[in-house]
């Protein structure tokens, strides 16, 4: 998803390349000013509140917003014996976050022998995601993890024709098909309610949510488990595909002007990162809009 994450132009697995004659490093590490305010909130308490957050960009991992010591709460941070090794920024030392109401053992973290070329992170800690009640920028909360900037979601209406089937029984055939551009992703066709036979779409239990859209639904048809899925009530943001129904083609046949979609790269969702999950617990605790 986006810079580093997913397919994006820094991840191990991106489908694009740079156009240099010779070989990246392995591991590309990218630093850049958010820009944008970002408040902490723990045990009800405003524990941290920034216009001057950095964020990391690292490959396979969600970006991790860093904030100046300046702007977090005095007496929050509780230094631990515990120091790690990061395979980049040198040694890392944990905090304890603590306020009256909650702690956090090993809540926050900062890189405290950092390489000459990553001094951006001097003198900045990192909170924990799901160690934290909540982030928020401005008065909004951000779920799952820091926003991407290069992370783009697309929609545009087409009159392709766009059939499903599973062997010979047809489950959609609409030539008003919704398709949605991800960053990182591949093309995700959606399709009305109206062209679909719901009588084959059984709905199971297990909700996810993307920090972009909003909590998904999904479908079993027929032997084929979880083969769709719907943002029954998706953020305003991506209104235009609220309660369409999109098909996974390595599930189930799905037809575009004839042709038999494949999965493409960027089209596996990876569920969640390296460094923490995402659940839909999250959106129901707190929605941010």
């Amino acid at each position: 998803m986006g810079l580093s994450w997913q397919q994006g132009p820094l991840s191990p697995g991106r489908v694009g390349r740079f156009l240099v004659p010779d070989p990246l490093p392995d591991r590309l590490l990218f630093a850049e000013p958010l820009r944008r305010r970002m408040r902490v909130r723990l045990g009800g308490e405003w524990i941290a509140d920034s216009e001057d957050v950095v964020l990391l960009h690292e490959p396979g991992r969600y970006p991790v917003a860093y904030f100046p010591l300046g702007d977090i709460a005095p007496e929050v941070l509780k230094r631990l014996e515990t120091v790690t090794d990061h395979r980049d920024l040198g040694p890392t030392s944990w905090f304890a976050v603590h306020t009256a109401g909650k702690t956090a053992q090993r809540g926050a973290w900062q890189h405290i022998g950092l390489p000459e070329h990553a001094r951006e992170f001097e003198g900045r800690v990192a909170f924990a995601w799901r160690a934290m009640d909540a982030f928020y920028e401005e008065d909004e909360r951000i779920l799952g993890h820091a926003a991407d900037a290069y992370h783009r979601i697309d929609i545009r209406r087409t009159s392709r024709h766009l059939v499903v089937c599973l062997g010979d029984r047809p489950i959609a055939d609409t030539t008003e098909p919704v398709v949605l551009y991800e960053s990182g992703f591949a093309p995700r066709w959606y399709v009305p309610r109206a062209d679909i036979d719901e009588t084959a779409l059984t709905p199971v239990e297990g909700q996810t949510f993307c920090p972009y859209k909003g909590l998904a639904d999904y479908y079993d048809i027929g032997d084929a488990k979880r083969a769709a899925w719907s943002y029954r009530d998706a953020w305003s943001e991506v209104a235009r595909v609220r309660d369409l129904v999109s098909f996974e083609p390595d599930k189930i046949t799905v037809l575009l002007d004839g042709t038999v979609l494949e999965l493409e790269p960027g089209q596996q969702v990876t569920p969640h990162g390296i460094d923490r999950g995402l659940t839909a617990d999250e959106v129901a605790a707190d929605p941010p809009h």
